[in-house]
This record gives structure tokens, C-alpha cells and sequence, in this order.
């Protein structure tokens, strides 16, 4: 593969709800154009063992090819939105985006958020129909839908060719020329029964092209119709704008329509070069604007990274300035890191195809980085920029992992160090209050993936439990408990006496304090006392959590000359709390989170139901665009354990939501009765 500059790489993202052929289609291109030699959907694309067992793409994968004098680099993504952390960053470095509809299926949840991704970044788009083989296939009403659902600039491009139920070729609207599965070779003319419809759909792209452009506007009006040269340039302005949405058709498992869709993508789909320039940051914080060339000075984002047992650290990345050359010095600006760039790849599925340079625009990888994570930019000393991080969606479905034997617990840290390294739309939290490690992932399928990974590249096995809710105790009234601690056993004994004050107050931490008269307790003992209370607060007498807002105040005691210590006074104190606290009239608090939940307005009332049943509270609704709305509520954290998977299956996979801590608030009395008896049952299995 020869080197090709800013001006003659395109990179495209494919996007498209899970099983429409993403994958397929990128096999059908690179055995179309003899990288690959056999049709298979594994052989190049989903090649990680767990897509698979699973049928489907999991990780992003890159899939170069060269076509009439460009590189194209198809950037293919899962479609299922547990792993959609992996689109985003396939996003983040794509200029142009190619979304897959089945002509089958039609549109589905995944072809509306794939669209709206395109349009939220940007990127002049194409709509492939695939699948025309099927015998259920209907490109027309597949069209018609795409049209209504996403507006008159979709436009198609390619119509295809029917006899009874069956698909036998294609026509080219821009051409109006018939194209035949049997002689793939030879352009013929426009069926008559197709002639009348091909019209309509020149008229259509017509039409819009001329909204493009105030010239193409007077010369359409003035002869009727555009000569070629007025349709090339309309169409270069029309889908680069994304004032037109190109729709072709054709079959990947059949190699149908896959040339007309690369001759489209390079001569209509703009180069990252044409961007002219891109902005980025400097060590503080202001913007600077840097030419998409190779004159300008070298920097490259790092958007993906593999950690390879036997190759190490695999960063893929995107050269967003200048030129990147094997044995250069660069600097990670993020970490403030030198690098040594060893050997410089592009890559191809799984496989690493040894380059000397990546120009402006170009896509590859480079090997063993010592500091370099996904999200950090590499650039020369003499002009450190970075560039915006990749916004990876909110990981909100939770599990507890517990090591299965001592080995595991020895290597878990580390191997899901890496994991998360490889992930970053997963994340680790390690919550001291519960003692629980506890992973999050966008959906149950995203935390399989990170287990099943854990268990078979690491050999690390772990059992899982859904979180322990921290919830935590306080008293409603004040109280005076005494607690004596007298132990005798020959030799020198214990003695400590103490009288504490116990009362509610507005702090989450618990105050002590002491108004200790006429020297009844030495003030050498006052930290013992304050300890040993400290340390009971970390279990509550109701369910054994964490207490907070109270006021412990040491009003008076007694000590002995001889046997008083401060291990006494410490023992004196928790006895004092076990009798006091009990009588202060002690209540759960439970953790409440405020929720934001964003879905098409057809589910709002489902939503505002659903929370009510959770004992929810509605704070408002905000209307946002694409007929989306946010619907804020405050939820007790209990009732939003499965909140992710559930609020999926409700919308359809439609809606979308983050949660963030509020505050702690009393809990219902039937709600403190069962985390009672959880905590006595709990507590009796362990005995």
C-alpha cells in the first residue's frame, strides 16, 4: 500500500442497528476488491473470538482499501448499544459516515440513533440499502420511510432492478443506466416499466441540488435540467453539506452495488483535508487552529487501544496534522510524556500492515507507547496541542465482583486495570462504605463481555452479586447513656466511666465534643472516648450502616488512679453506645439520585409512570431537539439498580439517561423493615 496524503483519504464510519450487515458489507468490499480471498463476515471484521460466539461486531475495527487512486478506511462499528463506547470513538475520527439499512427490517431504533449521531457530528452521509437479495426485501417502502422519517434531502441514488419477487440488477438515477447481476460489466438502459420512476428520482436530486447553489439555482430554472458537469458540482457541494443523503441498494453477500457505493464515496464524500483546518488545544486551555495538511507540524489523536499479551500496547489513532514518521520523537501532551515511535501500522482487522509514514488525515496505529491511553494526543515539542476527548456514554448498569480464590483476588486488579484501559465507556468503583468493587458497563451484555474477557485472557474468575445499597442510620432524639467498663483479673485492671449526650444534627461526619466538669474523666482520655465512638458509628445498631448526624457529647464519668487506661475509656464509650443509641430513636436513611432521562416524546408518559412506581418524584421536563424531551426525577437509588436494562425494554432502546447523588433522606417504614431483616439474615448466614 502506497502512501496517500490528506487530499486522497477518506474515512468513513459504518453505523446501522445490530445484524443490518455492517460487517458483511466491509467483507464484501475487501474481497470485491481482492484483499480478502473468501466471503466471510469473521475472516477480516469480526475476528475477536467473543463476536463470534456471538454473531455480532463488539469492537470497532478498521479495514483500509484502495480504490481509483484513494485510500478509503471503513471504520466499522457494532451496532448493539451496549457497546456503543466502541462507535464513539469510531466516531470521533471518521470524516464521512455510510449508515446500513436492511432492506428486509427497514428502519429500526439503531438506523435513528446512527442518523442522529451522523447529523450531532457533522459528517455528509450515505444511506446503503442492503440485503436486496432477501426474498422479503422492499426497497420502496424502505425509502419511503427513510424520507419520512428523516426528510426530503434522503435522495435515492440507485433503485434496484425487480423480476416477481427476486432483485436482478440496479439502476443508476444520475446515470440512467441499468445494471444486470448476470453481466455486471455492461451498462444497459433503464427498463421501460423503470423509466417513469428513474424520472422521478432524477427530478428529486435535481431539485435539491439546485437549493445548493444561487448559479444551479438560475440554470435549472432557465433550461430545466442540469448538464453533467452541473450535477458533479451540486452534488459535491449537496452531500458534503448534507443538504442531500444519497441512498444506494445492493447486496453484500451477493456483491451487488458495492462499485457505484466506492466510485460515490470518492468522488462525492469530502477528505479530511477539505476540513481546512481543526482546532485544538494548547497547554492552556485556548484554541488553536491548525491546517489539515502535511505542512503543518505534527499531532495525532489516540482513539482506540488494545492491550496484546504478546505485543503489549497497540494505540490507534488518527494523524490529525502534519506527518507521522517511524523513529520520531513526540511528546504525549496529555501526560506530559516522551514517546519514541518504534514502528508505524495500518491496520486491517486483525492484521498489521507495516507502513513508514501516515500522512494527514490517515488512520493506523503504532506499538508499545509506555504512557499513551485512548484520548491522549501525541504531538512535536515544539508545538505540544491536544485535541477534545472522546465523550464516551455514561455507564450506569452496576455489579459487585468478588474473586473466586486467593489467585484471582491476587490478579484482579491488574487485569481489569487494562481491561478498562481498553474500555473506556466501563468503570471501577471501589466503595469503601459497602467493601464491594463494583463495575459498571452501559448494559448486561457490555459487563459479560468485560467477565468473559477477565476469565479467558486473564484467567481470573469472579462471582457477581448486584451492589449493596449504601444506606446509612441517624436518631430522631437525644439521649443520655453511661457506660462503664470494669474488668479485674488479678494484676493491674481496667477502669472506665463515662456518661455521653447522644442528639441529632446537621453534619454527615459525627461531632464530639465535651463538657466534662471538675476533672470526673482526665482530658488524656477525651481522644480514647471520641475513638472508641468513631469506630461504633461505622455500624449502626438497626442494619449495621454507617451513621451519620449525630452529636456525641461527653458530659461526665469517672477514672481510678491505677487501673484507668485508654483501652478502658474506648471500651467505656462503645458500651455507652450500644445502650444509648438504641433509645434514640434511630431510622435508615436511603441514598437518593437524581435522574435524567432523555426519550422521544412518545414514551415520556411511560417513563413518568415507570417512575412512580419507584417511588419517584418528577422535577420537570425540558423539551429538546428531535422532538425529544428530559425528564428529571429524584429516585431512591434502591429502585434504579436495573434502571439501564429496563429503561431499553421500555423505549425500545430509544431512551437514554444518566444519575448523579442527591442527598439521604428517611426511609418509608415498610422500606426500613426490609433492610432490617436483610442485615438479620445477612448476618445469620455468616454465622
Amino acid at each position: 500500500m502506497r502512501d496517500y496524503l490528506a487530499n486522497e483519504v477518506r474515512n468513513i464510519v459504518l453505523l446501522g442497528h445490530a445484524g443490518s450487515g455492517k460487517s458483511s458489507l466491509v467483507e464484501s468490499i475487501l474481497y470485491f476488491n481482492k484483499v480478502t480471498d473468501r466471503m466471510d463476515r469473521t475472516s477480516a471484521m469480526d475476528f475477536d473470538s467473543e463476536e463470534q460466539k456471538r454473531g455480532q461486531s463488539v469492537y470497532t475495527a478498521l479495514a483500509p482499501i484502495e480504490w481509483k487512486n484513494c485510500k478509503i478506511n471503513f471504520i466499522d462499528t457494532p451496532g448493539y448499544f451496549d457497546f456503543y463506547g466502541e462507535t464513539a470513538a469510531g466516531v470521533k475520527v471518521a470524516d464521512n459516515a455510510l449508515i446500513v439499512v436492511s432492506a428486509k427490517d427497514g428502519i429500526e431504533t439503531g438506523t435513528e440513533k446512527a442518523y442522529e449521531t451522523a447529523m450531532e457530528n457533522n459528517l455528509p452521509t450515505i444511506f446503503f440499502v442492503n440485503k436486496m437479495d432477501d426474498e422479503h426485501a422492499d426497497f420502496h417502502a424502505v425509502y419511503d420511510s427513510l424520507r419520512k422519517e428523516f426528510g426530503e434531502k434522503v435522495i435515492a441514488f440507485e433503485i434496484p432492478i425487480f423480476e416477481g419477487e427476486k432483485a436482478v440488477g440496479s439502476v443508476n438515477i444520475l446515470r440512467k443506466k441499468a445494471w444486470f447481476y448476470n453481466d455486471r460489466t455492461n451498462a444497459k438502459d433503464v427498463p421501460e416499466n423503470l423509466v417513469g420512476t428513474v424520472d422521478a428520482y432524477y427530478e428529486q436530486i435535481c431539485e435539491a441540488l439546485a437549493m445548493t447553489d444561487d448559479e444551479l439555482m438560475e440554470s435549472y430554472f432557465e433550461d430545466g435540467e442540469f448538464n453533467q458537469d452541473e450535477i458533479i458540482k451540486g452534488l459535491n457541494l449537496a452531500v458534503r453539506s448534507g443538504e442531500v443523503v444519497p441512498v444506494y441498494c445492493g447486496s453484500s453477500l451477493q456483491q451487488t452495488g458495492i462499485e457505484r457505493l466506492l466510485d460515490l464515496i470518492t468522488e462525492f464524500f469530502p477528505s479530511y483535508a477539505e476540513k481546512g483546518t481543526v482546532t485544538a488545544y494548547n497547554g492552556k486551555g485556548e484554541t488553536v487552529e491548525l491546517k489539515t495538511d502535511e505542512s503543518e507540524t505534527m499531532s495525532a489523536f489516540v482513539f482506540k487501544t488494545i492491550v496484546d499479551p504478546f505485543v503489549g500496547r497497540i494505540s490507534y489513532l488518527k494523524v490529525m496534522t502534519g506527518v507521522l514518521s517511524t523513529d520520531a520523537q513526540v511528546v504525549n501532551v496529555n501526560k506530559e510524556a516522551n514517546e519514541k515511535i518504534a514502528q508505524i501500522y495500518s491496520i486491517r482487522g486483525k492484521h498489521q500492515i507495516a507502513v513508514g509514514k501516515l500522512f494527514t488525515g490517515d488512520i493506523g496505529a503504532v506499538v508499545k507507547l509506555s504512557a499513551t491511553q485512548t484520548n491522549d494526543t501525541l504531538a512535536v515539542k515544539e508545538r505540544p496541542v491536544y485535541y477534545a476527548p472522546i465523550e464516551f456514554p455514561a455507564a450506569m448498569l452496576s455489579l459487585a465482583i468478588w474473586p473466586k480464590s486467593k489467585n484471582d483476588e491476587d490478579k484482579l486488579s491488574s487485569s481489569l486495570q487494562r481491561i478498562l484501559e481498553e474500555d473506556q465507556s466501563a468503570r471501577l468503583e471501589n466503595n469503601s462504605e459497602t467493601n464491594e468493587l463494583v463495575l459498571y458497563g452501559l448494559g448486561d451484555q457490555h459487563i459479560d463481555v468485560i467477565l468473559k474477557k477477565l476469565k479467558e485472557k486473564y484467567k481470573v474468575e469472579v462471582t457477581t452479586t448486584q451492589p449493596t445499597v449504601p444506606y446509612r442510620e441517624t436518631i430522631q432524639s437525644k439521649v443520655t447513656a453511661e457506660g462503664k467498663h470494669k474488668k479485674q483479673s488479678g494484676g493491674a485492671g481496667q477502669y472506665g466511666h463515662v456518661f455521653v449526650d447522644f442528639e441529632p444534627v446537621d453534619s454527615e461526619d459525627m461531632v464530639f465534643e465535651e463538657t466534662v466538669f471538675g476533672g470526673s474523666v482526665p482530658r488524656q482520655y477525651f481522644p480514647a472516648v471520641e475513638q472508641g465512638l468513631r469506630e461504633c458509628m461505622l455500624k449502626g445498631v438497626l442494619a449495621g450502616y454507617k451513621v451519620v448526624g449525630v452529636k456525641a457529647t461527653l458530659t461526665d464519668g469517672s477514672y481510678h488512679d491505677v487501673d484507668s487506661k485508654e483501652i478502658a475509656f474506648k471500651s467505656a464509650a462503645r458500651l455507652a453506645y450500644n445502650q444509648g443509641m438504641p433509645k434514640a430513636k434511630p431510622v435508615i436513611l436511603e441514598p437518593i439520585v437524581k435522574a435524567d432521562v432523555i426519550v422521544p416524546e412518545d414514551f415520556v408518559g411511560t417513563v413518568i409512570g415507570d417512575f412512580n412506581k419507584r417511588r419517584g418524584m418528577i422535577l420537570g421536563m425540558d423539551m429538546l431537539p428531535n422532538d425529544k424531551q428530559r425528564v428529571s426525577a429524584e429516585v431512591p437509588l434502591s429502585e434504579m439498580m436495573n434502571y439501564a436494562t429496563q429503561l431499553r425494554s421500555f423505549t425500545q432502546g430509544k431512551g437514554n439517561y444518566t444519575q448523579e447523588f442527591v442527598r439521604y433522606q428517611r426511609a418509608p417504614q415498610e422500606i426500613m423493615d426490609k433492610v432490617i431483616l436483610d442485615a438479620q439474615r445477612r448476618k445469620e448466614a455468616e454465622q
